[in-house]
């Protein structure tokens, strides 16, 4: 291998899209077992220069023949180059966690700040908080060892105003986890999460919920990469390159949902902005019939609900946090908050609203078999969906046109999301 990441799990992980598009050379994903074999790799020196990712950043530390005063300061190498021999480390970390709060409005001087977690990740953080002039910087974990809080002990200081999680808490596979109650902050100003996958965690849909500043860590990783780059390479990458390499992996990695009433067009316009997007077509009621074997006009009928809804909250979580799909839903699944949180942690929901005179009752669908039962259905969930969305399009007009519309929404959102 010449440049790449290693690390212990790194399925999840964009670096090589974005190390490629950066300089152009090939970036390979080198998952390690264990410590022992970190170790082993510094050892042999068969690469030209690599990353460093969860939990060996303290085993390059200890690797390297010379390492940057910041590096050696926080106590954490992400970055080691080779050179004739000799390995150099830097920690990136600082600047693209520096690079990610500034892009997010977020500031910490003389503020409260309360990092979630107390890895490696946590001293790059504290480090940047600090050096901007953070009043107090407090670290929690599970156990609370070392000086730091329990999560529950946490929530109990009131003066927080900045909340940044260093943990992989909600990060995928293990989507929906939260270390924390934001709620418990009154003063609370601004939340980070460094992690990137799902671009909403959890952490960060409460802040939302909340209307606070908020960031994920998209941008963090794309920036760092830069600085890495920058070593790799010994010359200067300009930081224009970083928004339009960020744009565009948010843009290949966020899925479209489409959600709105039976028969609103969900499904033919869903194939068609697949291939729009380039991207993969999932019809979530399809998925629902393949897993049980069945029609769902042989699992849903009038008044026996909870046992598909169930079925429809698995399907939607399991599909709602992979990426780079298009999503067509069935027409309740706005009825239960759980599935809108999923669906929105990567994807932009866009609401086909069909005027209620067009829409069909009857077909596969048990629940709206007449038009005064499609009637009631529309004045229940059409909140719902204006509630759920980040953009709404009227399927009142030719096909391709509205096809093209949804197209169009989805990058205005993402165009004017810091996410």
């Amino acid at each position: 291998m010449e440049y790449g990441l290693i690390g212990q799990k790194l399925g999840h992980s964009f670096s090589k899209p974005i190390h490629e598009a950066l300089a152009g050379y090939r970036y390979d994903l080198m998952p390690l077992p264990d410590e022992d074999a970190a170790r082993a790799f510094f050892a042999a020196r068969d690469f030209k220069a690599v990353n460093v990712t969860i939990p060996y950043k303290q085993v390059a530390l200890a690797c390297c023949d010379e390492v940057d005063e910041k590096a050696a300061a926080i106590g954490a190498v992400n970055t080691v180059v080779n050179r004739n021999g000799r390995l150099y480390g830097w920690n990136t970390d600082y600047a693209g966690f520096l690079y990610m709060t500034k892009r997010a409005g977020i500031e910490f001087a003389n503020r409260t700040v309360l990092l979630l977690g107390t890895g490696g990740t946590s001293r790059t953080v504290s480090a940047v908080a600090r050096d901007a002039g953070a009043k107090e910087v407090l670290l929690a974990s599970r156990s609370g060892r070392s000086g730091a809080l329990t999560y529950a002990q946490a929530m109990e200081r009131k003066d927080v105003e900045v909340v940044v999680n260093v943990s992989p808490a909600g990060m995928y596979p293990n989507n929906g986890e939260c270390l924390v109650d934001l709620t418990a902050f009154p003063k609370l100003e601004a939340v980070a999460d460094v992690v990137y996958n799902p671009f909403q965690t959890a952490l960060l849909r409460q802040a939302e919920e909340l209307g606070v500043r908020s960031t994920c860590g998209l941008s963090m990783l794309v920036a760092q990469a830069k600085y890495a780059a920058e070593y790799f390479l010994n010359e200067k990458i300009p930081d224009e390159k970083i928004e339009p390499i960020y744009r565009d992996l948010r843009a290949k990695q966020a899925n479209l949902v489409l959600i709105g009433m039976p028969s609103c067009g969900k499904t033919s316009l869903g194939k068609a902005c697949a291939k729009l997007l380039g991207k993969r077509f999932v019809d979530l009621d399809v998925e629902i019939e393949r897993q049980e074997g069945r029609p769902i006009s042989q699992i849903l009928a009038p008044g026996k609900e909870t046992y598909f809804r169930d079925v429809e909250s698995r399907v939607t979580a399991q599909f709602a946090k992979e990426s780079g799909q298009v999503l067509s839903t069935g027409g309740g699944v706005v009825l239960r908050e759980e599935n809108v949180a999923a669906l929105r942690q990567n994807g932009v929901v866009v609401y086909i609203d069909r005027p209620l005179q067009n829409l069909q009752p009857g077909g596969n669908r048990p629940l709206s078999q007449s038009r005064e039962a499609l009637a009631a259905q529309y004045a229940v969930r059409a909140p719902l969906y204006e509630k759920a969305c980040h953009a709404k399009v009227t399927n009142d007009a030719p096909f391709y046109t509205v096809a093209d519309r949804v197209k169009e929404r989805f990058y205005e959102v993402l165009d004017c999301e810091r996410p």
